[in-house]
């Protein structure tokens, strides 16, 4: 019994590790393309305000402050 059930184990296994892998990379290009563009994150403010919202705490917490502060004043003069 225990011989049939180890091939599906190790399907799972893989499945579960390329899902998570996938997980990885989308999240590092995401806080790749928010980092290196201001246009982005501000799309982001429009779209997703709960991810660029992990953003600005992520980068806060690297010693990075103001930033939200900034672009936020930057954009609301922008409008005007």
């Amino acid at each position: 019994m225990a011989r049939t059930t180890e091939p599906v184990a190790k399907k799972i296994f893989k499945e579960v590790l390329i899902v998570e892998l996938l997980g990885v990379f989308g999240a590092y290009f995401l806080f790749n393309k928010m980092n290196t563009s201001q246009d982005f994150r501000q799309t982001m403010s429009k779209k997703f305000p709960s991810i660029l919202e992990v953003y600005y705490k992520s980068i806060e917490q690297s010693g990075l402050y103001g930033v939200r502060e900034q672009e936020q004043e930057k954009w609301l003069n922008s409008k005007n």
